[in-house]
């Protein structure tokens, strides 16, 4: 039979192996997201000076003002549809980070009370006579209990968190959508003002 001072130890250096375990695989989540954006945005920063290298040399060349305008106009659906790919992208590796995370957290959190209710259930039944009821009470049942209210408060949490980043992520996929049609309208329109004026 362990004594108090071992179970407690035994207990601790359980949960500090726990702790540095989900610390290091929350870590690696974060620093895995942070890679992909980073991928992103260098792929992005790329394309965009390719994109702006090959539209210079257009512009330049054109011989007179009309193709000058048609050209300047031509560049605005391929913007947007880039622009929009990019965004859509970017919240895709948001969405799956925040995701992995929350996952990791819900997971270590299940695990921690799994273990601190093992804990408290084993240090019950081995504690002497007539320490169950010290301060008057059930003392291992209150902190069951107590136990018990924290991972609800969690769980509620955890819940109210997705909900949030679910209206976040439509609010986001609606302001995509909107750009989208608002870029399209504005193509449309430069490409019917270029129209115009080559016919002029």
């Amino acid at each position: 039979m362990f004594s108090f001072n071992d179970q407690f130890s035994t207990a601790a250096k359980a949960n500090f192996e726990a702790q540095l375990s989900a610390l290091t695989a929350l870590t690696t989540k974060a620093f895995e997201g942070v890679e992909k954006i980073v991928d992103l945005n260098l792929n992005a920063a790329k394309a965009s000076l390719e994109d702006s290298a090959v539209t210079s040399r257009q512009l330049l060349a054109s011989k007179d003002p009309q193709e000058f305008f048609s050209l300047f106009v031509a560049q605005f659906q391929p913007t947007a549809a880039k622009t929009i790919a990019y965004n859509r992208h970017f919240a895709t590796i948001a969405a799956g980070l925040q995701a992995d995370l929350t996952k990791a957290t819900e997971e270590q959190i299940a695990e921690t009370s799994r273990k601190v209710s093992d804990l408290v259930e084993d240090i019950s039944k081995n504690a002497p006579q007539g320490s169950k009821n010290l301060f008057g009470g059930d003392l291992f049942g209150g902190i069951k209990t107590s136990l018990g209210t924290l991972t609800a408060g969690y769980e509620q949490f955890s819940k109210t968190s997705k909900q949030a980043a679910e209206v976040i992520e439509a609010n986001f996929n609606n302001a995509v959508n909107q750009f989208t049609q608002a870029a399209e309208k504005t193509a449309a329109t430069a490409t019917a003002a270029a129209n115009r004026a080559r016919k002029a």
